[in-house]
């Protein structure tokens, strides 16, 4: 089904708020980078915990960027075990790894890794202001990707509203 361009604008925006939302923490408890995409797109969470902080060693990559991948092949993905890439996912993860290597700021990471302890050395501690502003911009930028590459392959998605309450972080 091909979606008109205000919905599909509207679908786009409300993924990345809801990302943003989830990410940030300010308007509902903190998620990870991992489970807040996956929770934007209405999958369940629990195996998506363990790309928190780069495979929660920090020594993985990104765990967003990793979310990306996962929820695309879980849109796209033939689901008999023993079948083939499908076409759709093939080109799917194509767009999804241009789109994101043009779009997300790595900010001072050197070179193209985006393993989750380069990306987040450049900040002075890890649990910083500035290193949480930049992995929530980094998620949302990710799921605005996500979302626009699940549109593009004929994929479709509902976003839910986030339930939003004072987390006393502010």
């Amino acid at each position: 089904m091909i979606e008109s361009p205000t919905v599909r604008a509207t679908k786009v925006a409300a993924a990345r708020e809801k990302a943003q939302v989830l990410y940030a923490g300010t308007e509902v408890p903190h998620r990870s980078c991992g489970i807040a995409l996956a929770e934007t797109f209405g999958l369940p969470t629990a195996p998506y915990q363990a790309l928190r902080r780069g495979g929660l060693t920090g020594c993985g990559e990104c765990g967003a960027i990793v979310a990306g991948r996962l929820i695309l092949g879980q849109f796209f993905g033939d689901p008999d075990p023993s079948g083939a890439t499908t076409e759709t996912l093939a080109a799917a993860m194509a767009a999804y790894d241009a789109k994101w290597r043009g779009r997300v700021d790595r900010g001072k990471a050197p070179g193209v890794d985006i393993i989750c302890n380069t990306l987040t050395g450049q900040f002075e501690r890890f649990q910083s202001e500035p290193r949480h502003d930049f992995c929530t911009r980094l998620a949302t930028e990710v799921a605005t990707v996500v979302a626009e590459v699940i549109l593009d392959h004929g994929g479709d998605f509902e976003i839910t509203p986030v339930t939003r309450t004072t987390t006393g972080n502010d």
